[in-house]
């Protein structure tokens, strides 16, 4: 198949559709929200483990690329194309995830709503059924492998609020 995984019948232990959501409030308007989560180039600057982002084609419209590279404590480093999905602005921001594969591997989206004390921001990530880290972790380990899902999403979650709050700081 030419370096694309097929995943059709794998079992994955629960990895595609894994699912985990933050919702937080800041102190700063919907539109200025917009404008950051909608700054790929500047992820490096504060997620732990994205470490760049770049824009491919127009920016902030459905159907735009950017590539990304993320880095994990284990030392990892993946390099990937992701690929705009939603782009209503002051709303809704969001992206699959694709390595080699003709599938995605992942699925990030950010919706915004206003509230009187600033934005309300909510940040979800959901597996897909492309190849990962994640997947390949529990295929090759099955023993644990839930106990092992559920700490990534926990870090997924931890990171997702972290990434947030270095946004509000060091817009």
């Amino acid at each position: 198949m030419d370096g694309i995984t097929d995943v059709t019948g794998m079992n994955d232990y629960g990895v595609t559709g894994a699912r985990v959501e933050v919702e937080v409030l800041v102190a700063l308007p919907v539109e200025e929200v917009w404008r950051l989560i909608t700054a790929v180039d500047r992820y490096g600057e504060w997620s732990p483990e994205c470490v760049y982002g770049r824009w491919l084609d127009e920016p902030v419209r459905v159907g735009s690329r950017f590539a990304a590279g993320n880095r994990f404590p284990n030392g990892l480093e993946t390099h990937v194309t992701c690929l705009v999905t939603a782009a209503e602005p002051r709303a809704r921001f969001g992206w699959d995830v694709y390595g080699d594969e003709v599938v995605p591997f992942a699925h990030w989206e950010y919706w915004l709503r206003s509230d009187e004390e600033g934005a309300v921001v909510r940040q979800a990530f959901t597996h897909g059924p492309g190849d990962s880290g994640m997947r390949r972790d529990v295929l090759t380990g099955p023993s644990g492998a839930e106990e092992r899902r559920e700490r990534r999403l926990d870090e997924l979650g931890r990171n997702m609020r972290s990434t947030i709050a270095a946004m509000v700081a060091g817009r």
